[in-house]
């Protein structure tokens, strides 16, 4: 899994149907998500100059959307970094399988959902970037 590089991890547009009492972005399972959820979390409240994430995960794929405001995503697959802005709550960035994310400049009020494709489990995380760039070449 650890082969994809960057540039497998794409902006995904979900549907925004909207209508005069507002807009709604459904996202369902295999169908405008290449994966099944089995987790959702969201950060919020993050102290400007602040980053979250930096870290890699070995089988976890996520698409991360900004619900409210906007941040940056830079991506790493040990040889290439690809920085994404996510500003629209009907975007999102699908990260594959052993990438390095990084999220930072969040906006005041920014809102950062996270729909994850297996539930938490620390053996998955490397959160040491030396760690990860070794684990990188060796898979």
């Amino acid at each position: 899994m650890s082969s994809f590089t960057v540039f497998d991890c794409n902006l995904i547009q979900l549907p925004k149907i909207h209508n005069r009492a507002g807009n709604i972005t459904p996202v369902e399972n295999l169908i405008n998500l290449p994966f099944s959820v089995h987790r959702v979390y969201y950060l919020y409240d993050i102290p400007g100059g602040e980053s979250r994430g930096a870290h890699g995960h070995i089988k976890l794929e996520s698409l991360i959307v900004a619900v409210s405001g906007s941040f940056d995503v830079t991506l790493d697959d040990g040889r290439n970094k690809k920085l994404i802005t996510l500003n629209r709550p009907y975007f999102g960035i699908h990260i594959k399988p052993g990438m390095w994310r990084d999220i930072s400049n969040f906006s005041s009020g920014a809102i950062c959902l996270v729909l994850a494709s297996e539930l938490y489990d620390e053996s998955d995380y490397i959160r040491d970037y030396d760690d990860y760039k070794k684990w990188k070449l060796n898979s």
